[in-house]
């Protein structure tokens, strides 16, 4: 480069800085000169007219004729007629109602009562439900012209009719494994309470994230997070007036198990019912029942999908079906689909070689055939349609046939790996989703359109919908969004995985009934197949398909893009979002690019609080936000911070500050865990270990050994105890060392055959990686013995200097093949892996370091 081109690049660079420093300190930024979306249209007109002291409908017509106050692109509806606007917005101001004003109106000339109730409910679309509601009680308005004002106004009337169902029930829980979600009905705004849970069997009330306004039921509502598995909960709700508590409820439930009941009357090995072609369970008859699930193990025999069958596996409606450790290839459509089934269990399959090959490509997009008029589109290794109750853990969804277009092309076209439909018929089989330990991912040549795909996005009913937890996953390759949480997003909860390589991050656009959380998240090396993205977060739609919260928390995010940020959808960019202890870096800067929040609209019920945000372009925080108080952690100031973050991201904490800890959601970080030390660090060597607790992890049959299945874990997780003729593995994450060891406490009651743990990286048994304990089979690993009966013994295995290898999954063995009287049982209990590890630590005075996310 010239020497007059270097000087002209520093002070472009100066100017640079100076504009962005300009931004960024001051304390609120300038928005645009039109009215921003601070609130609902009406609030904003209301206001501006009290603020003018108008008292005419011409001086109302004259402001709605302004482009200064009125974006004409997003509010059509007020070129049309905006006399009737500026009645009802007169009426509103006299009557100081909303439900009043349109009630008045409809007196004067009933004939116009139509229109009246749809500008209504155009103009304060997050109230439009409790309009409704108050004129369905209180109004002589029929419900017929009520109907048909919502539907005009995009809106379901079955939610109104008769009003909500928070008038038939007073609250909801609904537990999952690892979480619960509780809805409260018939609830004000404004009510001011505080949440706490504990186990039922333990006497400290622990604080939880206090329940959120949720103003489409009218109700609050909210989820408890970092729960343990087949747990019972209680949960006290305070309602509090001047710090003093006025009134409390009490409510009890208990979380999931780790695992289904299964039938042992309905264990098929799938060498025995598969022949080739397409697995088809309604005409195998193959489903369980609540008490019983109906379990389909793969023993080494692979489901090869025939050149026209529409999937591998077709489920159909039957429910109550575990399949573990099935390889899946092919499926002209899906790998496995179903269609109206609950209660399905998906664990440790491998799907790949799904969907259609291009027969014709048109501007970029993949046709089947020259005759075909739609381009490929949903095809995905699992389709759950209009399905629910789900858990998806420990597969592998990766290499379609096919490849999604990028939007150069226009919208991404092509195949997903999880294609979402979860509305089942019946409510109560809707929504809970469970999608943990998966590796769902494409290639840089075979991209999926999203990674996880949405139907329905624009709906209540689409998506996750509901309960929902999609967590501990690798997401990757994706032209367009990683991952699609649109839709009703009541209580859906997406935390501890790690995307990349997407044009768009995690999409929530829009939410419409809400809360979600989005949380502890991963996100990084943002790009489609032009290494073009927008952000890692991306949401809108909030006034156009209202209204949901969308909880960010704790997220480590470092793209080129944005970070959080807006997208239309009907040309409506507003979003409702509560961003809290955020770590947001970026590297590129340009218009409408690299900005850590990026909020057009400013809706006034956004909280943006204690994020870091840096741009390493301008050296310096870039956003386009309300900036308020608290809204900046002050590490956003330190390039030198920054940098380290930048390359310590997977043992990376934040320092936060006790006033910002997040109840239930920010995790705290313990002496064993390396956190990022800015200054005066300090290294020693300490003991940290790779504990196992069994209430936090999939429990899965092995091999063909598992014959019994009966298997027992602890109430704090730290047990697990084995019955019969069971074979066990756990997926665990260590790299074996010389000085790796495996420690545990034993307690066996002298029957069996074989009482051990393997160590495997597959789900076929080795012999030589089994280590017996005690037993009457002969072994030959069987150095470390048992033989206290009946007590717990330490036993210690030098897993380093055992000829190991790298394992993925640890095998727990109580194998009783001639069973007698006394049925065999033994108990593993405090496993862990034990390892020498440098630690950095920093004193600091007040200071909490907080997980940025779970390791």
């Amino acid at each position: 480069m010239c020497q007059a081109n270097k000087t002209m690049w520093v002070a472009v660079k100066l100017v640079v800085l100076f504009l962005a420093f300009s931004i960024t300190s001051c304390s609120q930024f300038h928005a645009p000169t039109r009215i921003s979306a601070t609130d609902q249209l009406g609030s904003v007109l209301i206001s501006e007219i009290k603020r003018q002291q108008f008292e005419s409908q011409a001086e109302i017509v004259a402001l709605l004729e302004t482009p200064t106050y009125v974006s004409k692109k997003k509010h059509r509806f007020l070129n049309k007629d905006r006399q009737s606007v500026a009645t009802l917005l007169l009426e509103i101001l006299n009557s100081k109602s909303v439900p009043q004003a349109v009630m008045n109106l409809s007196e004067s000339d009933a004939s116009l009562t139509s229109k009246w109730v749809t500008l209504a409910l155009r103009l304060y679309p997050i109230d439009a439900y409790r309009i409704l509601e108050q004129l369905y009680a209180d109004s002589t308005i029929n419900n017929t012209t009520l109907e048909s004002a919502a539907l005009s106004a995009g809106l379901k009337p079955s939610r109104i009719f008769p009003a909500t169902a928070s008038n038939d029930i007073d609250y909801r829980i609904v537990p999952l494994i690892h979480s619960a979600s509780l809805t409260v009905y018939n609830q004000s705004e404004d009510a001011n309470t505080r949440l706490w849970y504990k186990r039922s069997d333990e006497g400290t009330w622990l604080p939880a994230l206090e329940l959120q306004w949720e103003p489409i039921q009218g109700a609050l509502s909210g989820s408890i997070v970092h729960l343990a598995a087949q747990t019972e909960y209680d949960v006290k709700l305070e309602y509090m007036d001047d710090d003093q508590i006025i009134e409390e409820q009490r409510y009890r439930f208990q979380t999931r198990p780790n695992s289904p009941p299964i039938d042992p009357e309905k264990i098929y090995y799938l060498s025995d019912i598969y022949s080739g072609g397409q697995l088809n369970l309604s005409t195998l008859g193959i489903q369980g029942d609540e008490t019983g699930w109906a379990l389909i193990i793969g023993d080494g025999t692979e489901i090869i999908a025939a050149e026209n069958d529409y999937a591998a596996i077709d489920i159909g409606s039957q429910s109550y079906v575990k399949f573990e450790n099935i390889t899946v290839k092919g499926g002209n459509n899906y790998g496995i689909t179903a269609k109206q089934a609950h209660h399905l269990w998906i664990d440790g399959c491998d799907i790949s070689e799904f969907g259609r090959v291009a027969g014709d490509m048109r501007d970029g997009v993949a046709y089947e055939n020259a005759e075909s008029t739609k381009a490929i589109n949903y095809d995905s290794g699992i389709s759950l349609r209009e399905s629910g109750v789900v858990t998806i853990e420990n597969c592998k969804i990766h290499s379609p046939n096919g490849s999604a277009n990028h939007w150069g092309y226009g919208h991404p076209y092509g195949p997903s790996a999880l294609l979402m439909r979860a509305r089942h018929s019946v409510e109560e089989y809707r929504g809970q989703y469970i999608i943990r330990n998966n590796r769902f991912y494409g290639s840089d040549n075979k991209r999926f359109n999203d990674v996880i795909e949405s139907r329905s996005n624009p709906r209540p009913w689409g998506g996750f919908i509901r309960d929902s937890a999609i967590h501990d996953n690798y997401l990757a390759y994706a032209n367009d969004d990683i991952i699609e949480l649109d839709g009703g997003q009541s209580n859906v909860l997406f935390y501890n995985n790690e995307i990349e390589q997407g044009y768009c991050g995690i999409s929530a656009i829009p939410n419409m009934l809400g809360p979600s959380y989005i949380f502890n998240n991963y996100i990084h090396n943002l790009g489609d197949e032009r290494q073009k993205a927008w952000a890692a977060i991306k949401l809108g739609g909030l006034m156009s398909a209202p209204a949901g919260i969308i909880n960010i928390f704790e997220n480590l995010v470092m793209t080129g893009s944005n970070g959080v940020a807006a997208a239309g959808l009907k040309s409506d960019y507003t979003f409702w979002a509560n961003v809290k202890n955020n770590v947001l870096i970026h590297d590129k800067y340009w218009n409408k690019m690299g900005q850590g929040i990026y909020d057009t609209e400013q809706y006034n019920g956004s909280e943006f609080t204690n994020n870091l945000i840096y741009n390493s372009q301008i050296d310096a925080p870039s956003v386009h936000a309300n900036v308020g108080e608290n809204f900046y952690h002050p590490w956003s100031e330190r390039a030198d911070v920054v940098e380290n973050i930048s390359h310590s991201a997977t043992s990376f904490n934040l320092e936060i500050e006790e006033q910002f800890i997040i109840p239930n959601f920010s995790r705290f970080s313990s002496v064993a865990q390396n956190t990022l030390a800015v200054a005066d660090a300090t290294t020693e060597l300490t003991d940290s270990d790779f504990s196992i607790n069994f209430s936090y992890i999939p429990i899965n049959s092995f091999d063909r050994q598992d014959k019994s299945g009966n298997y027992r874990i602890s109430d704090n997780g730290d047990t697990i105890t084995l019955f019969g003729n069971t074979w066990k593995s756990v997926a665990v994450d260590v790299s074996i060392t010389p000085e790796t060891v495996l420690q545990l406490e034993l307690k066996g009651n002298g029957s069996g055959e074989i009482v051990g743990i393997a160590f495997e990286n597959d789900n076929k048994l080795t012999s030589s990686k089994l280590y017996k304990f005690s037993g009457s089979q002969k072994w030959a690993n069987d150095t470390f013995k048992y033989s206290d009966i009946d007590e717990f013994e330490t036993i210690t295995l030098p897993v380093g200097s055992l000829d190991i290898e790298e394992i993925d999954r640890l095998v727990f063995v109580m194998d009783d093949d001639k069973p007698t009287s006394t049925v065999s049982q033994v108990s593993f209990k405090n496993v862990r892996f034990l390892e020498p590890v440098i630690t950095q630590q920093k004193e600091i005075n007040s200071v909490i370091k907080v997980g940025v996310w779970l390791d």
